[in-house]
């Protein structure tokens, strides 16, 4: 896990933000962008489907996730007894995200049209999403399909790295597509989903997902055995074992500020205001501190470009894979996470909270 500097136009990162939006692999696919005229022609949309098509490359063809999803409306969905009966079409979502809410007519169109063919399920990402929200979405767009909120399972069971993005998984309880665009490529793949009738008993009946909430960590735990590095190739040990200071793990994510500045404004004040409550909290030397960034929407280049444009006074490290995230139970952004001397979580700070000044000096003391 890594962090650092670089350099990423507030110009480029609403023009990239701005449709996608998306909240855990970015796709390593670092292609410079050269002049001025080529982030002109950024294509978000095609960046979009590169980055779901290369996470998603090593799942095609393997089992579907086997869980329980539990719906807004409290119901459950056993995706692991759709598997030899039905299709699933799965779609990662959230509430900040311009493209989803653009493509989310023809998505409510799909569900009227072949709900009962095939089992549609809209996936809230959770990240710098609530319940709350994803209720009011759906009765503003007027939604029908069953709606989930992530607790970042399905994410990592189905390498979540932009919003939107589309997972079918076929009759047969094998993961058939993964893509971003709502295309002709998703329409010829929905299609053949549905040509495909025959049940089959024998089907896979899918892949274990792990519980993420069973492993996370909580405020009065002990850390062991954990460790980050940062973009500096600079070792910071969690446990503090041999340390001498606490430490400060602040998460958030690279478009945060810029991004979310229309679709989520409150977030993107919070996020910039944590930032620079530690850039000033971190001359002072008492605490070790390091920024963990989301890996939605965010690869090794965009931590660049980000550092590059945006006063960053603190080693950091790109979370590719969420891993941090869920250990943490993170789902929420901007939020840090206090580490005493001796190893043991000691607090968890929201968005909202305005006390990290107050709660470094008791930690530090």
């Amino acid at each position: 896990m890594q962090i650092q500097q670089a350099r990423f136009s507030v110009v480029m990162l609403c023009v990239m933000l701005l449709g996608y939006m998306g909240p855990v692999h970015a796709v390593e696919n670092d292609e410079p962008q050269e002049t001025d005229q080529s982030e002109k022609a950024y294509d978000q949309a095609a960046d979009g489907e590169r980055r779901a098509k290369v996470a998603g490359e090593s799942l095609i063809g393997q089992p579907g996730p086997d869980m329980s999803i539990t719906t807004l409306d409290g119901d459950t969905i056993e995706l692991g007894k759709l598997y030899g009966k039905k299709p699933v079409y799965i779609k990662f979502w959230a509430t900040w995200c311009v493209p989803c809410r653009q493509q989310m007519p023809g998505f409510q169109k799909f569900q009227e049209e072949h709900g009962d063919d095939i089992q549609v399920i809209a996936v809230n990402t959770g990240y710098a999403d609530t319940a709350e929200a994803a209720r009011a979405y759906r009765e503003e767009m007027g939604l029908t399909m069953p709606i989930t909120v992530d607790d970042g399972a399905l994410a990592k069971a189905l390498n979540l790295r932009v919003t939107p993005q589309h997972v079918l998984i076929d009759r047969q309880g094998h993961i058939a597509y993964i893509g971003h665009r709502d295309d002709k490529a998703l329409d010829e793949a929905l299609k053949a989903l549905l040509e495909s009738d025959e049940q089959d008993d024998t089907a896979d009946r899918g892949a274990e997902v792990e519980d993420v909430d069973a492993s996370v960590l909580t405020v009065g735990d002990t850390i062991t055995n954990m460790s980050v590095t940062t973009r500096d190739e600079k070792m910071i040990d969690l446990s503090r074992a041999g340390a001498d200071q606490p430490v400060g793990m602040v998460f958030f994510a690279t478009w945060c500020e810029s991004y979310l500045a229309e679709s989520k404004p409150e977030t993107a004040v919070a996020c910039r205001r944590v930032r620079n409550t530690v850039n000033q909290l971190s001359k002072d030397g008492d605490m070790q501190w390091v920024g963990i960034i989301s890996g939605l929407w965010t690869k090794e280049s965009d931590v660049e470009r980000y550092l590059a444009d945006t006063p960053t006074d603190i080693p950091v490290m790109l979370d590719a894979q969420g891993e941090l995230h869920r250990t943490f139970g993170i789902q929420q952004i901007p939020a840090v996470v206090l580490i005493s001397a001796n190893g043991k979580v000691v607090e968890k700070l929201g968005p909202q909270n305005n006390t990290l000044a107050e709660a470094v000096e008791r930690i530090s003391q």
